[in-house]
């Protein structure tokens, strides 16, 4: 006979194991099916060709990227656009010669008229250092003859497709966006970043559903900082650089606020393609918790409820299917097996064996102690970290 104590106990795992069950429920059909991955940028070989093709100015920010700028300018350079295309690096205070790096690439390519180096200078406060020197970029932009309709803003690791540009001015021009927006694909070969790198876009997904991003009607609002197409007057119109200018996560920032001007755009992508390497578990965590904290608005209350939430969500399952009985462990496996099924699209985006997909609620430990250690850097005076900038130091408190 069971006793009393253990049937309760029983009935209130039964209740966990149901109610993780209904949020796996609501995950897999009630957010935009986030986990098929399938907003995707394909070539616009196949749409209508402007009748004038608008001037593109590229922004690239760059700050110590030595070793990855000569192959970024290399793809900017060789791009296939018809279009008049200027390409703006602004060097942010680097150490390492990034400058002359970038000017020879352009050199090699014979494309050294398209490329203005400008000197960045140091931000002023209540700036973060990768948008005061985008601030830079677009003023310089702004006096460019012909005025650009569209400010590609680009970061520096990212190698581009030679028809990028022409893709996504096609889309832009024919859906009337103000903002048109890829997800580079990173990189994925070490063991560290085949572990870890993946949940990153299936978290992000997951967190900013590209289907809602992309529906008018829709509130949600984000984009990818590495491949930005924004429309100039849009930008003018939504405050320009400065109405984000201490945001860390500035790419969902600006996605936020163009959406109040008009249609956006985002999408994973092959043709854009993140040259940064992340040999090690250290180089994601670092990655990672430069804003994670700042995603739950440096709230300690948000930052417990999230990891409350997250570990309720992605270990109660696996869990459950082990050491629960019954009914309960049942619908723990259950649920185990929907959450590695939703991984599997964005496993297969990165050509990884679907067979990882189980591993993913310890991948979820190590993102929800990733940002722990995100909020500890932050109270050590040490948030947003990069290039030995910090950068959320006058957040905080907030």
């Amino acid at each position: 006979m069971v006793s009393p104590d253990r049937t309760a106990a029983m009935k209130i795992v039964l209740a966990m194991a149901m109610t993780v069950s209904l949020v796996w429920l609501y995950l897999l059909v009630g957010r935009g099916f986030f986990w098929r991955a399938g907003q995707r940028e394909v070539a616009y070989a196949d749409r209508s060709i402007p009748a004038v093709w608008p001037a593109v100015i590229a922004v690239v920010p760059a700050r110590d990227e030595a070793e990855l700028i000569g192959c970024t300018m290399a793809s900017l350079a060789a791009q296939d656009y018809r279009g008049p295309l200027g390409i703006i690096l602004v060097d942010d205070q680097s150490r390492d010669g990034t400058a002359a790096q970038a000017v020879a690439a352009a050199a090699s390519a014979g494309t050294e008229g398209l490329l203005t180096v400008l000197s960045g200078v140091a931000p002023p406060p209540g700036w973060t250092g990768k948008l005061w020197a985008v601030e830079q970029g677009v003023t310089a932009a702004l006096g460019c003859s012909p005025l650009p309709r569209y400010l590609w803003l680009c970061d520096a690791d990212i190698r581009f497709a030679p028809d990028t540009l022409t893709s996504l001015v096609r889309r832009a021009e024919a859906g009337g966006l103000v903002l048109a927006s890829l997800m580079a694909k990173l990189r994925c070969s070490s063991f560290a970043e085949r572990c870890l790198i993946p949940a990153f876009i299936f978290f992000f997904q997951m967190l900013y559903p590209f289907g809602w991003v992309n529906a008018p009607d829709r509130s949600a609002a984000a984009a990818a900082g590495g491949c930005m197409l924004v429309r100039r007057d849009a930008l003018a119109a939504a405050g320009g650089i400065g109405g984000i200018r201490n945001a860390l996560i500035d790419d969902c920032a600006l996605g936020s606020k163009l959406k109040d001007q008009g249609p956006v755009w985002l999408g994973l992508s092959d043709r854009a393609l993140s040259m940064r390497r992340y040999e090690h578990f250290g180089d994601i965590r670092r990655m990672v918790a430069r804003s994670a904290y700042a995603q739950l608005g440096y709230s300690p209350l948000w930052l417990a409820l999230t990891v409350a939430a997250m570990a309720f969500v992605f270990l109660s399952p696996p869990l459950l299917a082990i050491f629960a009985t019954g009914p309960s462990r049942w619908l723990g496996a259950a649920d185990w097996l929907a959450m590695a099924g939703a991984y599997v699209p964005t496993l297969r985006f990165y050509r990884m064996p679907a067979a990882w997909a189980v591993g993913l609620p310890l991948i979820a430990c190590a993102y929800l102690a990733f940002t722990i250690d995100s909020a500890y850097q932050h109270l050590r005076g040490r948030g947003g970290l990069w290039k030995d900038r910090v950068q959320a130091i006058s957040l905080r408190g907030k």
